[in-house]
């Protein structure tokens, strides 16, 4: 492979994904008309409650992924952490409501236009007189020229992330008065409205030591609602206490505590007590929906958990106890407790009490949890398959097209989020999403799913089916043999946990291609009644439940299963016909080979399709951790799509701390998936994604952050064109006409917005998922007594178009 650079805006993914995401949408200066905005595909869930319902005082505890290396939100190492720090206790000239939009922060700034265009671009901020620092120094065009010099990138002493925007500055000076703020651009910028979210003081921007080293473990200046009480590292914990000379409306929380936790440890933490706000996966939320749902009034365990099947510790149960059993499995068990067989009644006698311990520790669990609500939206994030084109057979542009034509996008959303009870309209471009002013569905550009198509386009590329293939260890055979399309991957046994805690030292696991798409569409197949092959009714359930398999399973792989074993049976009686294994062939296929009657059959694998006497088989580098079961499900259901072109797969899942450095960042992959953000700017934030890959002077490649290494220059002048313009209109046009070229190079593939789960106290106000929403944290707080339980609730709206 090879030697890639990858430029100093890459090597700062998290600093992309989330610093930059703080807004939303673009908002440029200018007075064309505009389209009707349009919808999020779901709005936020936070509780949202009137600030006189909400009471003073009280400590909430957020659950974060890590305690951040660095308060700097522009440095390399900044996280998700870091921002929501930022957002707490610096000031920001704009912030985003639910829709996706920038408003103007009021806190912070009473006005910003621009005042001249020619001969260059003037912007003028006009700040709030009550702006103060937390020192008491008011909050002016010393500290804007400080960030601005730190983030010019004119002084290599500086360790900054990003620049741009800050590049196009030609000086920032003092205004008409103290509260006024005058920058003058160099070259026309757009987006000027990123820039100063968020703002510093200048006593951390101020010089080189104090940038690279003052702010990575405390902040002594702020202005925000609240202020960095402490980091505490070794606790794993960021305190925020409420601010003493803030101006505005005053935090409602007396702290905020910032507590890393795992992911698969929050359930426990949330069991515990010791947690009031949480993203969580998609089982988590099934077990806080499932306790947070109706009770039976006797037990007081929940009547029905999720896909309609029974709780824990209501009838039918496995975990059920005595009373909890249905009536003829508590009848079977007393008359064995009772019989004359003492050995029996014995053992029966035990497994009673073990049952009843168990059914107990089901239900203080489920007690504590009752206390919860899920939240959900959709980040302001969407998931891409991203193929790398840098060299092998992706290099060529019509094995893109091809694999891309293969998908059917709709379907692999629809794997995510219809078990989560969340839109599944599938994403439709790289700049932005469905809300957003730049939105528009440019998947045309490369043509929707078709097979037919897909395989033309394979040929025409010089790979055919039953094409020879040259000598291997098992000796010749040539691509398309009935023995290679009849080569069948295990499924796993196991597609809840996406194969869990297997394979993570980074091995190749080519039989991963088929386990987490089995039983895409809760087909049960007959002759399988372990449930290990064909996706058995269990496991689609399952699968159903925690957002990782299929959307269209659960019940109906019951029911199926049920007609199913009843035609076998009435085919048994009539015809008496029985294959040596003993199970039923009278419909003419093989055993366990025939589904109930009306049931599609599935789509058969085509031949593999091989050029230059090799095969096509692309290396699908997947995270191995408990997190990414969602990834590992898509990831079966595209392997699954490219089965029927004839391409084959290669699945490999790594360790998720190497998963992006070691992978995708350093180009060792064909077949990846990973997320981006639709950020208010995406001519400043999505050009370096996209742009085309430039030789560095040391001859290697800089790749800035387009991982898959596929750009045009015609894209590139396309964002650097939208970057400088003015008008409104003319750089959204622009925008989408990008988006329609990146679309047809096929490089990347948008799939699906990212779901956004969080457990939250039902008392809990104004948090939870926040969707484009920056959080209002002085709004945050848990509800009066008095107005508890009155607060209507939020729910994900319908897509528009189901």
């Amino acid at each position: 492979m090879s030697h890639v650079r990858v430029g100093p805006r890459a090597v700062t993914r998290s600093v992309a994904f989330l610093t930059a995401g703080l807004l939303a949408v673009t908002a440029l200066a200018g007075c064309t008309s505009e389209e009707p905005p349009g919808k999020p595909l779901a709005a936020q869930d936070v509780g949202a409650a009137s600030r006189a319902r909400v009471a003073d005082g009280g400590t909430l505890r957020w659950a974060v992924d890590s305690v951040p290396e660095t308060l700097n939100a522009f440095q390399a190492d900044a996280d998700a952490t870091t921002t929501r720090v930022a957002q707490a206790v610096l000031p920001s000239m704009y912030r985003t409501d639910e829709t996706g939009r920038p408003v103007r922060n009021p806190d912070y700034l009473e006005s910003a236009e621009v005042v001249d265009t020619e001969p260059k671009q003037v912007v003028v901020y006009k700040l709030n007189q009550q702006a103060v620092w937390s020192d008491g120094r008011e909050i002016g065009a010393a500290d804007f020229a400080a960030q601005w010099r730190a983030l010019s990138g004119k002084d290599s002493a500086y360790w900054t992330a990003r620049n741009a925007g800050y590049d196009r500055i030609e000086k920032v000076e003092r205004g008409a008065n103290d509260l006024e703020v005058k920058v003058t651009f160099s070259r026309p910028y757009a987006d000027w409205q990123s820039l100063f979210t968020p703002l510093y003081p200048k006593d951390v921007t101020g010089t080189p030591d104090a940038f690279n080293d003052g702010a990575r473990r405390e902040l002594k200046v702020t202005a925000g609602p609240f202020a960095v009480k402490k980091v505490d590292t070794k606790g794993d914990e960021v305190v925020l206490a409420g601010n003493p000379r803030w101006w505005g409306e005053p935090a409602k929380l007396e702290q905020i505590v910032l507590r890393a936790v795992p992911r698969d440890k929050r359930v426990s933490e949330l069991v515990a007590g010791d947690l009031d706000l949480a993203e969580i996966d998609p089982e988590t939320a099934d077990e806080v929906g499932l306790a947070a749902g109706p009770r039976d009034a006797g037990t007081g365990t929940p009547l029905m958990g999720p896909q309609g099947t029974p709780a824990a510790g209501a009838p039918g149960s496995p975990l059920a106890g005595g009373q909890g059993r249905s009536a003829a499995q508590a009848l079977r068990s007393w008359a064995v407790a009772n019989g004359s067989d003492e050995e029996a009644a014995e053992e029966e006698v035990l497994a009673r009490e073990e049952r009843r311990e168990t059914e107990a520790k089901a239900q203080r669990r489920q007690q504590a949890l009752s206390g919860y609500e899920v939240r959900k939206s959709l980040e302001p994030a969407y998931t891409q398959l991203a193929l790398n084109g840098a060299e092998g057979p992706l290099a060529d542009e019509r094995v893109r097209r091809a694999v891309a034509r293969a998908l059917d996008r709709k379907k692999l959303a629809e794997a995510v989020l219809k078990p989560l009870g969340l839109p599944t309209e599938p994403v439709g471009s790289h700049v932005a999403l469905a809300g957003q002013p730049a939105y528009a569905d440019g998947s045309g550009a490369l043509g929707d799913q078709n097979a037919k198509e897909a395989r033309a386009l394979l040929a025409d590329a010089g790979w055919v089916p039953g094409g020879p293939v040259k000598k291997t260890d098992e000796g010749e055979k040539a691509a398309g043999a009935e023995g290679d399309k009849d080569k069948e991957k295990d499924k796993d046994k196991d597609k809840k946990d996406g194969d869990k805690d297997k394979d993570t030292d980074g091995s190749k696991d080519k039989d991963e291609k088929k386990s987490d798409g089995g039983g895409d569409d809760g087909t049960y197949i007959v002759g399988e009644e372990d449930g290990q092959d064909g996706g058995g009714s269990e496991n689609s359930g399952e699968n159903g439940s925690d957002g990782s398999g299929a959307g269209d399973g659960g019940d109906d792989g019951k029911n199926a299963a049920g007609e199913a074993q009843a035609d076998e049976d009435d085919a048994d009686r009539e015809s008496g016909e029985k294959h040596s294994s003993g199970k039923n062939t009278a419909q003419g296929g093989a055993p366990g080979a025939y589904a109930p009657k009306g049931t599609a059959a599935p789509a058969a694998a085509a031949a593999p399709v091989a050029k230059d006497g090799k095969a096509l088989t692309l290396r699908f580098v997947l995270p191995s951790g408990p997190g990414s079961e969602a990834l590992r499900t898509v990831a079966g259901r595209v392997s699954d799509m490219l089965d029927e072109i004839g391409i084959d797969t290669d699945i490999t899942k790594v360790p998720d701390e190497s998963y992006f450095k070691d992978h995708i960042a350093s180009g060792e992959y064909d077949l990846a998936l990973y997320s981006w953000p639709a950020t208010a700017f995406p001519a400043t934030d999505a050009r370096p994604i996209y742009a085309k890959p430039v030789p560095a002077a040391d001859g290697s490649l800089n790749v800035a952050q387009n991982y898959t290494r596929v750009g045009t220059d015609q894209v590139d002048q396309l964002f650097d064109r939208a970057m400088s313009t003015l008008d409104r209109k003319e750089a959204r046009d622009l925008l989408r006409k990008a988006d329609s070229r990146i679309w047809a190079a096929a490089g990347s593939l948008p799939l699906y917005q990212r779901p956004q789960l969080t457990a939250a106290r039902k008392n809990l106000a104004n948090a939870g998922a926040f969707g484009f929403e920056t959080p209002v944290y002085e709004d945050m707080g848990f509800l009066k007594k008095g107005a508890q339980g009155s607060r209507p609730s939020a729910s994900a709206s319908s897509s528009p178009s189901s």
